[in-house]
């Protein structure tokens, strides 16, 4: 009631569908959408532009071209969903470190060193759809379907759904400070940064998706 009707009231929620919040905008719901930012959001470009059922195409045209013109990254999803869909990957990958560490497949500190060493230094230059086009090689996406689609979906099957009873929680607590050693959370804090700001130089500069 504050604000001039073509004002965006922008939400930063991670859980909550714009649709909810809503409810109780009774004025003017049209300028109402989520802005989602990804941690640390003062470095990670990605914003995640989500619409309510009474968000105006206006609203989510201007907050694009808002959040692309201050330097991030803006993302469009034309459905909501729980967690948006940065959150839900992190979910999906999160499921089964978990499990492996559970299940006694190997220690905290080597599926860190397995997906950072692996598939995300992969992720912090190009997303899984382009990926899965040059992992099909001359053939692209097509071939890469036609190779892989059968065992990957086999593979689907496989993947675990650990419970974080108090006992796996503890046994993945215990292995995350094994990994820690003495570094404090700040002093982790300061070298991921550092490496963040060195990957986004490397990127702006390349042409990697």
């Amino acid at each position: 009631e504050l604000l001039p009707p073509h004002v965006i009231i922008a939400s930063s929620t991670s859980t909550l569908p714009m649709s909810s919040i809503q409810v109780g905008a009774v004025l003017h719901p049209e300028r109402c959408v989520v802005g989602h930012p990804f941690n640390p959001p003062h470095l990670i470009p990605l914003v995640e532009i989500v619409g309510g059922t009474k968000t105006s195409e206006e609203t989510i045209q201007r907050a694009m071209e808002f959040y692309t013109s201050i330097g991030k990254q803006a993302v469009r999803l034309n459905k909501e969903l729980r967690g948006h869909v940065a959150n839900r990957l992190q979910f999906a990958v999160a499921r089964e470190v978990y499990y492996l560490v559970s299940e006694g497949v190997l220690s905290a500190a080597d599926v860190d060193t397995a997906l950072s060493w692996g598939p995300g230094l992969r992720w912090g230059l190009m997303g899984n759809m382009m990926l899965n086009h040059l992992g099909g090689g001359p053939g692209g996406i097509e071939h890469f379907f036609h190779q892989f689609a059968g065992p990957m979906t086999a593979g689907w099957k496989e993947l675990g759904s650990p419970e974080l009873t108090p006992e796996v929680q503890k046994k993945l607590i215990d292995g995350v400070h094994a990994e820690v050693g003495s570094l404090s959370i700040e002093e982790l804090e300061a070298e991921r940064d550092e490496l963040l700001l060195g990957l986004i130089e490397l990127r702006t500069k390349g042409k990697a998706r």
